[in-house]
């Protein structure tokens, strides 16, 4: 599928449930290969949340980013994200539901080389305390909608609130990739406060994708050429 596809096209897009299907993918094919997303990361959406955190803050070495809830793909690629730029990492999630073990490692090696500091905990108070982003996403991804009950249970505790909020540093800004489950991950007060920048993060996926095809196009100069 790889060699027929870069045969037909510049750039290959792949969202898919396996990781392994986007690494076979890159293997085969002589075009770049994004991905849009999978069952380990969501590079895509980090690229995006950076750029947000950075059009609101100015800057990005030394802040305070927690993130609270399931240790899903989306937390994998902030926290690799946020180490790679210098950015602390806090994870609060309840136990079974934590990062990858090797994405926890490799983000800690991240760390280590650009000034940042990961830290882990079951409290999400803990978590939120001092933090210039509160990151919160869903408790049931897509194809996880059999274990909704359980993980109802398991995250009753992880909920974004003003309590929660009023933790983090008083010009703190609230994140998710959205679509957001009203009154599940997030109070309804939170995600739509003017702390949240839930939308202009969701326009900035459209902005950083642009940046990137024209990154894997060979530059913006090339990728104007290229579409006139």
């Amino acid at each position: 599928m790889a060699s027929v596809l870069c045969r037909y096209v510049d750039v290959i897009a792949a969202r898919t449930f396996s990781h392994k299907m986007v690494e076979e993918l890159a293997k085969y094919s002589e075009v770049p290969v994004i991905n849009a997303l999978d069952d380990l990361e969501h590079p895509c959406q980090a690229l995006a949340d950076l750029l947000t955190i950075f059009e609101k803050k100015g800057d990005l070495k030394g802040l305070k980013v927690a993130y609270i809830g399931d240790g899903n793909n989306v937390a994998n690629s902030l926290m690799l994200a946020c180490t790679l730029m210098g950015i602390n990492f806090k994870i609060s999630s309840p136990e079974g539901y934590t990062v990858a073990e090797d994405i926890l490692n490799t983000a800690k090696e991240y760390a280590l080389g650009n000034g940042a500091e990961i830290f882990c905990t079951r409290q999400p108070l803990e978590a939120a305390t001092g933090a210039d982003v509160i990151y919160t996403d869903v408790w049931t991804s897509m194809g996880q909608e059999a274990e909704t009950e359980k993980r109802l249970q398991a995250f009753a505790g992880y909920q974004i609130t003003r309590e929660v909020l009023d933790q983090a540093k008083e010009d703190a800004i609230f994140m998710h990739p959205l679509p957001a489950h009203h009154g599940q991950e997030v109070t309804e007060e939170i995600l739509y406060s003017p702390r949240s920048v839930v939308f202009d993060q969701a326009e900035n996926r459209m902005h950083a994708q642009k940046a990137l095809l024209a990154a894997m196009l060979g530059g913006l100069d090339v990728f104007l050429r290229r579409h006139k």
